[in-house]
């Protein structure tokens, strides 16, 4: 009877053993895959097209990163143009969270992966743009440097206050979210901020109100690029009616 509690008591010994170096191994596989870097996959950039950047970040507003990315990703079904390549970049390689609850996974990180030559920096409003993304250093040096190599710098709502930060509206003529503008004012007391426009195009710059109303900045910078045929056509595809001269604007550019 001993012998056989003796056996059943290895056996039992055994299999726990057994199963905890099963565990261990196991655990050691989970480390091993979370150890091995996935390889990211970036989008595909036609050549003989404008590079179109997008700064995401939490808190990004929906409607001022949308209106202009349809307006300038739906330039590649237009012929005879030279049409855009559209993607987003950000801070992080994680899924940023738009002040509406939207996901949204970053084409680049621009802090750390090779960014292709940026044509045309597009900054959409976020939460945080009039405060805390204001101290964000390493934001902030990015929109500066890529601002200052790109033909064109765009804002929508409060992301003039990135682009104010950024010192790219000193000299310039701007506007933002109607309701912000005496903030603006209060913040760059140097900046000459104008009411009463849906937006501003001073040199490489423009500003606009944002809101619904980021369609038509956008609308407006293709008919500069491409004639107003095209920016009916784009405004057409998606049911907007767009006419420049009823649209309240300031344009120094010319």
């Amino acid at each position: 009877m001993r012998h056989w509690l003796t056996l059943l008591l290895v056996i039992v010994i055994a299999s726990c053993n057994s199963k905890t170096d099963k565990e261990k191994q196991l655990e050691e596989w989970k480390n091993l895959g979370k150890n091995i870097e996935k390889k990211k996959t970036f989008p595909v950039l036609k050549p003989d097209r404008y590079n179109v950047a997008f700064l995401i970040m939490d808190g990004t507003f929906n409607t001022e990163l949308t209106a202009p990315y349809d307006i300038f990703q739906h330039t590649i079904f237009r012929e005879g143009i030279k049409p855009m390549n559209v993607f987003t970049v950000a801070d992080t390689d994680e899924a940023i969270v738009s002040f509406e609850g939207m996901r949204i996974l970053p084409d680049f990180n621009y802090l750390k992966d090779s960014l292709p030559k940026i044509d045309i920096l597009v900054v959409p409003s976020a939460e945080h743009h009039l405060d805390t993304d204001l101290e964000n250093k390493e934001m902030i040096d990015f929109v500066k440097r890529i601002g200052e190599k790109a033909q064109f710098v765009t804002s929508h709502c409060d992301g003039a206050f990135v682009l104010a930060k950024a010192e790219l509206l000193d000299g310039k003529v701007s506007t933002t979210f109607p309701s912000d503008i005496d903030k603006m004012r209060k913040m760059f007391p140097d900046l000459d901020i104008r009411k009463d426009v849906l937006f501003v195009h001073d040199g490489k710059a423009i500003t606009s109100a944002g809101g619904a109303k980021s369609f038509e900045a956008a609308l407006y910078l293709c008919e500069y690029l491409y004639g107003p045929e095209i920016a009916k056509s784009l405004a057409g595809g998606l049911v907007i009616d767009w006419k420049l001269e009823d649209v309240p604007h300031i344009i120094l550019n010319d």
